[in-house]
């Protein structure tokens, strides 16, 4: 854990007030929910599960919680209003794991929770739970007892944490939690469609969501069809645009339609956006999230901006510099600032004054050996589309070119490294 990084109890979150970043109260806490490990790991902390005004229950993902401060948790602004629905491999802190008899590892003595504590890894979003109030002794009524009370580590503790060969959905995926997307994509590819299904059932909607991008077509479409349509449209929002689009573009247009209907407005939008262009285009290519900043940005915005731990490496390479409005089609497209460039320059310097605009953009309708062909030449990992109008539609990055020119079946083939670092089949 990082020095100073916040312990939370979590007794102290029941009932705590939501808020928009405007300030804007959404709703109360009223749960957390977890996911067990294999072993002594500590669970992970998924999310909080919000009461609104109109006493519907719905679920806030950590990674879309900003804050949590004295009395207050701070959201993205970004909710999901539908009802929450606990999943098997989800476990409810207040309902599940408060007032749970354990024992001790070191004694064997049998003890009750009474609390446990959340702290934030470092450098994440990703939130844990690391410790565990007890107390000696048999907690009655009331919690009314005598008994010594003491704060371990979660790993003191024996009881709560999933047995190491299980054979349920649960115990399958706290096995696989440490794995890339792309390398739990491979497993699941390997998995019955039976087993798939129950493992995809399983994950997350971010999880999944990151997962689906890594699976070829077919696996892709098997999956979703199996979903309930309002939880398909959930893991549709959380997908990049490009990967969605390329999906839905894959379904029969009734499916399309009513998916789209059931997601986010603002998503919806910019699929159909992407939908509107040829596959193998820069416009079929480009994901219409890209770092978007005005002229009058600093290069400590640029930054702030280019640490979000959400961006891939891609995306996070560079920023473009546009006229309102800030989300895609921009106002006009005045050019690109390169990461390395950045990075040189005092925080306070506007980025308006260091605007690479010697590349030429690329067309939507570019077709893919053009896109190919531009990042071979500048030795490019994403580059911006721009319509005749001058407006950035998106970026296209290195990894989706790559993906569309090798062969269909390029996720088939076994790739991992030898002790020397070569490729095997090299």
């Amino acid at each position: 854990m990082a020095a100073g990084a916040p312990r939370i109890f979590v007794s102290h979150l029941a009932g705590v007030a939501v808020f928009d970043p405007n300030g804007d109260q959404v709703g109360r806490v009223r749960e957390l929910v977890a996911m067990l490990r294999v072993g002594r790991r500590p669970p992970r902390l998924l999310g909080l599960v919000v009461e609104l005004s109109t006493r519907r229950r719905i679920f806030l993902p950590m990674t879309r919680v900003t804050g949590i401060e004295s009395g207050q948790v701070i959201t993205t602004g970004v909710l999901n209003v539908r009802r929450f629905e606990q999943r098997p491999t989800e476990r409810l802190i207040f309902g599940e794991l408060l007032d749970r008899r354990v024992r001790l590892e070191e004694t064997g003595e049998e003890v009750t929770v009474l609390d446990v504590s959340i702290q934030q890894l470092p450098a994440r979003r990703e939130w844990q739970i690391d410790r565990v109030f007890v107390r000696r002794g048999r907690v009655g009524a009331f919690r009314r007892s005598k008994g010594e009370t003491m704060t371990v580590e979660w790993s003191a503790v024996t009881g709560f944490s999933l047995e190491e060969h299980g054979q349920g959905a649960e115990s399958l995926l706290a096995t696989f939690e440490q794995l890339r997307p792309a390398d739990l994509a491979n497993v699941l590819h390997h998995l019955s469609p039976k087993r798939r299904g129950e493992v995809a059932a399983a994950l997350d909607d971010d999880r999944l969501a990151d997962v689906l991008e890594e699976l070829p077509e077919d696996d892709q479409i098997e999956i979703l069809g199996k979903l309930k349509e309002e939880r398909a449209a959930d893991v549709l929002e959380a997908m990049d645009p490009d990967d969605a689009a390329d999906l839905l573009a894959e379904l029969p247009a009734e499916d399309v339609e009513r998916l789209l209907t059931l997601m986010r407005p603002g998503d919806a939008a910019d699929v159909r956006r992407l939908m509107a262009y040829a596959e193998r285009t820069a416009g079929g290519l480009m994901t219409t999230e890209p770092i978007v900043l005005r002229p009058d940005a600093t290069v400590a915005d640029a930054l702030a901006r280019v640490r979000n731990p959400d961006l891939s490496p891609a995306l996070a390479a560079q920023v473009y510099v546009c006229r309102p409005p800030d989300e895609t089609p921009t106002g006009k497209y005045l050019g690109t600032v390169h990461f390395q460039r950045l990075l040189r320059d005092p925080p306070f310097t506007l980025v308006g004054s260091l605007v690479d605009d010697g590349l030429q953009p690329l067309d939507p309708d570019a077709a893919l050996p053009v896109v190919a062909g531009f990042f071979a030449t500048y030795d490019m990992v994403a580059a911006p589309v721009v319509d005749e109008s001058g407006s950035l539609l998106g970026a296209v990055t290195v990894d989706d070119v790559l993906d569309h020119m090798l062969p269909d079946d390029w996720r088939e083939t076994e790739f991992h490294l030898t002790d020397e670092g070569t490729p095997h089949g090299a």
